[in-house]
């Protein structure tokens, strides 16, 4: 497991002083745990404590992060999950963990582990088991999985595929003010490992669906991401439905993958604030 940052025990310190209930923000590909700026005074401000993980030696700024890109390579999904396992271990309150893209991939394998008080998963990468592929996902994430040798690389988008993957309910003013303000990159091998979830029987890309410790699970889904569409997180529902827990899934219509980052993001955090609520 990865060594828990300073900036990371600073958090933890003060999520623990401050007695309140913590919950815990995790990034997905291409974007720095800072990406949750916005969020985290929002829940602050309605009176929780909040800890943003990052993934193993992200940098602290995406200036750092451009400077060196490479820093990103060969991170695994085990790895990653491991790492805010250790985290929330720390807390002395068992936190609402809020994840988007594969951070909400490991915000549910996070659940499935009964680490979490309640869940919200946005626009959440697969795992095994949700088997639908819709064409415009395969699209988004060729620019990793075209090339297999980006399995051990750090994989950079271009403009113009984040445009498509994550920006395309967006203006284009709007679209590049948040590639310059967020995109970093990102480790192939996550990627390829959700790829062949459904091929490999050890994969670590795996959801522990019916864990009694599991609590309240909420799924929400952009209606126009092409990166995650609705039919990803609807068969993510259908597999989590089964648990003894809340499980439910809302749709935020005309929303693509970046709508915990664009000018919209407001809409998406009150309903995942709105559902931490009714049970923390």
């Amino acid at each position: 497991m990865a060594t828990i940052t300073q900036r990371e025990t600073d958090e933890i310190e003060a999520a623990n002083a401050s007695d309140r209930t913590p919950v815990v923000f995790i990034h997905g590909l291409w974007l720095l745990p800072s990406s949750w700026g916005p969020w985290r005074e929002l829940f602050e401000q309605e009176g929780y404590a909040t800890v943003a993980p990052s993934w193993p030696d992200d940098p602290e700024t995406v200036e750092q992060a451009r400077a060196n890109p490479q820093v990103f390579a060969k991170k695994t999904i085990r790895e990653l999950s491991d790492h805010v396992a250790g985290v929330i271990a720390k807390l002395k309150r068992k936190p609402a963990v809020v994840g988007h893209s594969f951070g909400g991939l490991l915000a549910q394998i996070s659940a499935g582990r009964g680490l979490s008080a309640t869940t919200v998963a946005i626009d959440a990468a697969p795992f095994r088991g949700v088997l639908p592929l819709p064409i415009s996902s395969l699209r988004s994430t060729m620019p990793a999985l075209g090339n297999p040798a980006n399995r051990n690389r750090a994989v950079t988008l271009t403009f113009d595929q984040f445009r498509y993957g994550w920006a395309n309910a967006l203006t284009d003013d709007e679209a590049r003010r948040l590639y310059d303000t967020y995109h970093v990159a990102a480790p192939g091998a996550p990627l390829f490992e959700a790829a062949t979830a459904n091929l490999n029987p050890w994969t670590e890309d795996k959801v522990d669906t019916s864990n009694p410790e599991r609590g309240p699970l909420l799924l929400i889904s952009g209606a126009a991401d092409h990166t995650v569409p609705f039919a990803i997180m609807n068969a993510s529902y259908k597999r989590q439905r089964h648990n003894p827990g809340v499980t439910e899934i809302v749709e935020v219509p005309n929303r693509g993958h970046s709508l915990t980052i664009d000018s919209g993001w407001r809409e998406v955090a009150d309903k995942a604030l709105a559902f931490v609520k009714r049970f923390v």
